[in-house]
Order: structure tokens, then sequence, then C-alpha cells
């Protein structure tokens, strides 16, 4: 597969898709011969900026696309009918921090007016074990440049496990999303990370980090922890009807066993959140049933994203089919709302996925 790859992708100077350059109108979004997963936005002047993971599909396992995952871009007016632009970003062509992987990130505005993406990248010589956290910058979110050879942020030790194959398969310190920290001032930065003192099945954590220009970065201790998740997956924050949320994905198959012995989770796999009444926490597990998620696992890396409309929804990738097998496309937006207790709903009912009380 690999030389296949490397055909398709012809390193850091990455190609168009011509069969597709031209307007596709479809529900949600797929690139075709391609899996489509993990993705996020950014929004300029009514344009949704739609960044996603994709690797091309073959006859082998689909859990081997993530070593050969690229950052590809698309553009729409709705949510709904997109323009395909492109592979933006991919592993490094010499040895470097991201040379083996780039994986999921996050979009924010500089206060000089240019776009910085923060993304996951391992590298070849550690085996894409360790994962570290870096950026990109853009003028026009089209054309994107590597900030710098060096990662911005790696695990620090004091908060966050490091790489043990002995308990667990890799070192997680991935998926970054950043905001402004209007309270405080500076940027914030939420992350994919592992407790070094929790039982290895629930050692899942959501991380963070601080600063004030975002480039020079402070780890900082996780802003929730429960042991019931292996990993929290695909932070966002994000607030509703006077709740801040954080979703995080999760599969029942990464999950502590003697958690999933109560039943009190059921067998979801899918997106879930915790709330507070402030950003910056103190976060609670305020239900445990999943609300974007199901025993199939049809949904997975749920993102808030504002409408044209200007109402909240949910949109996650397709992840398993009830055969098991893996999908590999976007959904289009499903309607968010919160109950009077401040639960989180969303109606995936077109995709199999049952409507919450």
């Amino acid at each position: 597969m690999g030389d296949v790859v490397q055909a398709h992708w012809a390193a850091n100077r990455l190609p168009r898709f011509p069969a597709i350059n031209d307007r596709i109108v479809a529900m949600g979004f797929s690139l075709p011969g391609h899996y489509v997963w993990d993705f996020w936005f950014a929004k300029d002047s009514g344009t949704y900026h739609l960044y996603c993971l994709t690797a091309p599909r073959t006859q082998e396992h689909p859990d081997l696309r993530h070593p050969h995952a690229r950052i590809y871009h698309a553009t729409s007016a709705n949510l709904e009918d997109w323009d395909y632009h492109g592979v933006v970003l991919g592993p490094a062509i010499g040895p470097g921090w991201d040379d083996g992987t780039t994986w999921t990130g996050s979009v924010v505005r500089r206060p000089d007016g240019k776009w910085m993406m923060f993304y996951t990248g391992t590298q070849k010589a550690e085996d894409c074990k360790i994962q570290r956290i870096g950026a990109a910058v853009s003028d026009d979110l089209h054309d994107w440049q590597k900030l710098g050879t060096e990662a911005l942020l790696e695990a620090d030790a004091q908060y966050y496990e490091s790489y043990n194959a002995s308990r667990w398969h890799d070192q997680s310190f991935r998926d970054p999303w950043v905001f402004e920290d209007a309270a405080n001032g500076g940027w914030r930065m939420l992350f994919t990370a592992r407790d070094n003192d929790i039982n290895a099945r629930g050692a899942g954590v959501i991380g963070q980090a601080s600063s004030p220009d975002l480039t020079n970065w402070t780890v900082e201790p996780p802003l929730f922890r429960i042991g019931y998740y292996g990993e929290m997956e695909v932070p966002q924050l994000f607030q509703l009807d006077g709740w801040w949320y954080c979703l995080f994905s999760n599969s029942s198959r990464l999950r502590d066993p003697a958690y999933l012995a109560t039943g009190r989770c059921g067998m979801c796999t899918g997106t879930h959140y915790v709330r507070s009444r402030k950003p910056d926490g103190p976060f609670e597990l305020a239900e445990e049933l999943f609300f974007a998620g199901d025993a199939v696992g049809h949904l997975y890396g749920g993102r808030v994203i504002e409408g044209p409309d200007g109402r909240l929804a949910l949109m996650t990738f397709l992840n398993h089919r009830p055969d098991g097998s893996f999908v590999g496309e976007i959904t289009s937006p499903m309607r968010l709302w919160t109950t009077s207790e401040g639960y989180l709903r969303v109606d995936a009912s077109r995709y199999g996925v049952p409507l919450r009380d």
C-alpha cells in the first residue's frame, strides 16, 4: 500500500483531485475513492472551510488508513453542497516531528488576520508512537505553510502519560482544539491525552494548555478526568443555553471493563459530553448514556458548528455499519438542542441512531 499511496500523494507537493474538482452536490461530504473521518472547520465571510483526514480506499483493512492520512480541504456556503480543493497538508518530506503522520486539528484566526491550523504529528524514527502538536499558517485558508520545523507542544510527563507499550498502544497527545480565552486573555488548547496514574483502560483525559500568543504554550493539568474511558478523543468546547459543553468521542472497546460491567453507560460508541457553567470548569459527566451514540457505532468524532440559520448543529463522520464495516464519510448537519435539565440532544435518526428522550 505504501508505494501506491506515495505515488498518489507525491510527497509535500500534494495534488488536487481533477476528477472531482468541480462542484458536487450531495448530502453530507464524501470523497470518491477515499475514506474521510476526523474533521474541523473555519468560517470566513459566509464560507465554511472544511478540513478532514482522508486516505485512499484499498482492499486492506480500513484501520490501515491512519498511517496514510492527509489533510483535505473543501468549502461550502451551506454545509451541504461542497467545492473540493484538494490536500493541503501531509507529512514532512525529510526527517522531522511530523514526517510520519499528520492528524486531527483545528483552525483559528490570529490577531494579525492570518489563520493558524494546529494539527497532530508523529515521526517515523519513533515508529509513529509518540504524538506532538504543531501548526501551519495561511493568509487565505487555501494555501498553508508549516510553522517552523519543530512541534509547538509535547506531553508533559508531570501531568500526562508517556509512551509505555505495556500500558497503551501509543502516547496520546493529539486532536488540538484551540480557542480564544476571553475571560483570562490569550488562548487555550484542549487535546486528547492520558493520565499516568489511572488504570490503563480508564486513563483517558481531556488535556489543556495555555498561550499568550499562539506560539509559546504551557501544558497544564487536565480539564477533565474520570477514570471511565481509555481515550477522550476530538474534544471541542462550546456554549449553549447557559452551559459550556465539551464534546469527546469514545468507543466501548476502549473503556474501563469495571465501568462497562455496571451497565450504566451501555455499550455505546459515539460522541458524548461533559458540562460546566464556566468555560474553565469544573466539568461534570451529567449523564452516562451517550447523547450521540449507539451499540453499532454509526457516528463518531462529532463537531458542533453554527449553521447558516445561526443555530448550532452537530456533524460527525459515518463510522460503522451494522455489519461492523467502516463507512468513512461525513454527515449533514443534525439539529442540536438542550433539555430543561441541560442535557444535550441531537436528531441523528436518519443515520440509524435512535432519538433520546
